[in-house]
């Protein structure tokens, strides 16, 4: 059973930059997965921010908007969420999920793997 565990949440300035990691532990399994980071505000639907597949290839959400960036350390086995440039309006748990797999969902509804969640506060 693939495990997920996210760190590097916090508080940052309007502006600031906060980097998200989450381990992945595929246990004994040896199979392709695709990596994404959802986040939740209180209120609202959960929601896509960005995924990356088995061959490095990203997706980012709309209102990314070139701030975020997603990368993954094979040999750490980490999946990583750099966001720079933040706005209040970032502010929400973020999740990191995994499904089997090559592509490039956005749609929470497919993955069945998800991590507790790292809470994101950005104050104006």
């Amino acid at each position: 059973q693939v495990q997920l565990l996210e760190s590097g949440g916090g508080v940052a300035h309007t502006g600031g930059s906060l980097t998200l990691s989450c381990v992945v532990d595929p246990g004994n399994a040896d199979v392709m997965l695709s990596r994404a980071w959802f986040r939740q505000a209180p209120g609202k639907d959960r929601e896509g921010v960005a995924v990356i597949n088995h061959s490095a290839l990203a997706t980012y959400a709309d209102f990314v908007q070139g701030r975020f960036t997603i990368s993954q350390d094979n040999a750490k086995k980490t999946l990583i969420l750099q966001m720079d440039d933040l706005k209040p309006e970032d502010t929400a748990m973020y999740h990191c999920a995994v499904r089997p797999g090559n592509d490039r969902y956005l749609d929470a509804g497919r993955y069945s793997i998800w991590g507790q969640g790292t809470q994101v506060t950005v104050s104006s």
